[in-house]
């Protein structure tokens, strides 16, 4: 174990400093635009976040309108949060300045550490050190840093322009990498769904997914976590906080093959260890392991935005039946049941739906003549079907028929307590309104996998609240 828990020190102890801090100080805040410490401060300022924020320059008055200072000493008042951008070389040396002033967490997000060999090795063991002496949690060092969809801290140097930043919500996402880590973010913000909490972990010096899902299993803001991973730190930890959590923990694990493993290496400097033996203990503690990141992002929106799929089969409503069938093979090797209409139902389907549309266990293909309110006929019907679990709804928005209110009456829809996933994949106006249902909470996808991932990662979640944790947890696929 690591030397923090070694002396019993709590798993996710100081956390919520990344996240709640009441002040916040850029050392290395650049003058610069472009330049990491200028973008740093810029995010904060732009972000919306409320707390104090002090710009550390030795070579500068004002950054951004901002007063200066010197050092982090020379800062008036609490310091809660440091955020590094400088040379690693400097960092023992700041981080020295930082336990002197009282910072509670700092955020390094300068590389040069572990990642670039034995010197860089030496120094992040320095920082460490420093930090446990003196109760200091670390985010980094080389990552991208916080991003809080409340609070609105943001340490990020991507600019606004560049990269958006999602509004208020429930799912938390960690992530080994940077640039899945400002992917995601990006995702969530086109689409109108919200995000809690976000970390950016890079080489894990202190601060790990064990200490993160410790803390959001206590967040009330957090409903989902989702984690993108290339190696283990301290796994035995790693297990027990998956398994204590009370809330759904999905991972994407990196590394599959030996040159993965190698990749990962000289990312953060760690070594990913056998992928078949990780994934089946993530799963053994309770995690769900999906396939990619685009699965991750897609099981933790469902998550987020839609109730468990308990029992019951899947129906499919649509007006275009390509992707239902690549969706009928993907959850009928998952062992995902398909709907099978009650005879009630299925003769009210035949009378309230025009003569061109197809009802045949589990789809309802209204064809490309389908109007909004076929489509609202139909799921209204179904969702009094005992039989029905889940209802997928498959939308072709390029087809003219269907009126252009389809997603204003879909989002009124009462499922009668029943998830409900869109798939619609197209240009400008499909992305449009795709948009407007994940912003009113009803996920949408445009990758079938993507949204059979999710349908599963429903049902699992189904599962593990009825069971024990960490028994008969399903695989997302082989």
């Amino acid at each position: 174990m690591r030397d923090l828990r070694a002396l019993g020190a709590e798993v996710g102890r100081g956390v919520e400093w990344f996240y709640r801090p009441r002040s916040v100080a850029v050392i290395g805040a650049s003058t610069r635009p472009g330049k990491v410490g200028h973008e740093c401060l810029r995010s904060l300022l732009s972000s919306g976040f409320r707390g104090k924020v002090y710009p550390v320059n030795p070579r500068a008055d004002e950054v951004l309108g901002l007063k200066a200072y010197p050092s982090i000493l020379d800062v008036p008042g609490q310091v809660d949060l440091a955020v590094l951008a400088i040379p690693s070389r400097a960092a023992p040396q700041v981080m020295e300045q930082c336990a002197r002033k009282g910072v509670r967490a700092v955020v390094i997000i300068s590389g040069g550490f572990k990642e670039a060999g034995p010197e860089g090795e030496v120094l992040q063991e320095r920082i460490v050190e420093i930090a446990r002496r003196h109760g200091i949690r670390i985010i980094g060092p080389n990552c991208i840093g916080v991003f809080d969809g409340h609070s609105r801290v943001d340490t990020t140097f991507q600019s606004h322009e560049r990269m958006g930043r999602p509004k208020p919500g429930s799912i938390a996402f960690l992530s080994q990498s940077g640039t899945f880590g400002a992917t995601f973010l990006d995702w969530a913000a086109a689409e109108g769904v919200g995000v809690s909490r976000f970390a950016s972990l890079g080489n894990r010096a202190d601060v790990d997914e064990a200490d993160m899902i410790a803390y959001l299993a206590r967040d009330p803001d957090t409903r989902v976590v989702a984690i993108y991973m290339e190696s283990f730190t301290d796994a035995r930890a790693l297990m027990d906080a998956i398994r204590s959590s009370p809330k759904p923990v999905l991972i994407f694990k990196s590394g599959r093959t030996q040159a993965g493993a190698k990749a990962a290496a000289s990312h953060t400097g760690r070594l990913a260890g056998s992928y078949e033996i990780a994934r089946s203990a993530l799963a053994q503690a309770g995690a769900l392991v999906l396939d990619s990141v685009g699965e991750l992002y897609g099981a933790a929106k469902a998550l987020a935005l839609q109730p468990p799929f308990a029992s019951g089969g899947v129906a499919m409503v649509t007006n275009g039946a390509g992707p239902c069938v690549m969706a009928a093979d993907y959850l009928y090797e998952s062992g995902i049941e398909l709907a099978t209409f009650s005879p009630e139902i299925r003769e009210e389907l035949r009378e309230r739906l025009p003569g061109y549309a197809l009802v045949s266990d589990p789809v309802v293909d209204l064809t490309g003549s389908a109007t909004t309110s076929d489509y609202m006929a139909s799921l209204e019907t179904l969702a009094r079907d005992p039989n029905v679990g889940l209802l997928a709804v498959f939308v072709v928005f390029q087809d003219t028929p269907l009126e252009d209110d389809f997603t204003a009456r879909l989002a009124e829809f009462d499922s009668r307590g029943k998830p409900v996933l869109v798939f619609a994949a197209g240009g400008e106006y499909t992305a449009r309104k795709r948009r407007e249902l994940d912003s009113s909470g009803i996920p949408t996808y445009d990758d079938v996998r993507e949204l059979a991932a999710a349908i599963r990662a429903l049902r699992w979640w189904a599962g593990r609240r009825a069971g024990p944790p960490g028994l008969s947890v399903p695989r997302i696929s082989d």
